[in-house]
């Protein structure tokens, strides 16, 4: 399926393979340089048969797609970042119509730049999605209040090594999601910032055992 750019976001589709009435979809959240297409096969890696949704960034930094704007590394612009991020909650909206998916099925997966507007977009709207998976997840910025986290399962996958995301950032914010009441699985990957095999395990075995899912497969 060609790429699609009508619902506000240039994004790839592609349906589900399972004989599931309510299949699972997976919402896929690039690092800044990437599109619609980069995580499309690690989605069929952690859950294969899902929904996979694939959406491009529409900011650009010296011509490579992010979600937000950044005013250096590590530094990002707040305003942008909220605004890009309630742009991202009516994208999800519009294509759970278009695609007839269920917003109660849907997890997020992103990476770098894309789990941190994930991880705002949990902040800012935590209703929108049913479970995340996060990447070098930074904090993406302290919210004035911590939002019901109840029965939200977060994996976040963090490194030893990173040279762009400190130590304290991803422990900072699996701290926020646990004060919610969130169940919070914080891995740590032997490495720098790119995505290893490790992290891809866990996260497959994480996701095989969350609880909405084996009740979709009861």
């Amino acid at each position: 399926m060609p790429p699609a750019d009508d619902l506000g976001f240039i994004h790839k589709f592609i349906p589900a393979k399972t004989d599931e009435s309510q299949p699972v979809t997976l919402l896929l959240l690039h690092g800044t340089g990437g599109d619609e297409n980069d995580l499309l096969s690690l989605g069929d890696e952690l859950w294969p048969g899902a929904a996979r949704l694939g959406v491009r960034g529409k900011v650009l930094e010296n011509g490579m797609p992010r979600f937000f704007r950044r005013i250096s590394e590590g530094v990002f612009d707040i305003e942008d970042l909220k605004f890009r991020t309630e742009e991202l909650a009516r994208f999800i909206k519009a294509a759970s119509e278009r695609y007839d998916f269920r917003t109660e099925k849907l997890i997020a997966v992103g990476y770098s730049n894309g789990a941190n507007i994930a991880a705002s977009l949990m902040l800012l709207r935590p209703g929108y999605l049913a479970s995340v998976v996060l990447f070098r997840v930074m904090m993406p910025f302290t919210p004035d209040s911590i939002p019901d986290f109840r029965n939200l399962p977060v994996f976040i996958g963090a490194a030893d090594r990173d040279p762009i995301v400190p130590r304290s950032q991803p422990q900072e914010l699996a701290e926020v999601f646990k004060s919610g009441g969130a169940d919070v699985t914080l891995f740590w990957h032997r490495g720098g910032h790119e995505l290893g095999e490790d992290d891809v395990e866990a996260a497959r075995k994480w996701l095989a055992e969350l609880k909405f899912r084996k009740k979709a497969e009861a």
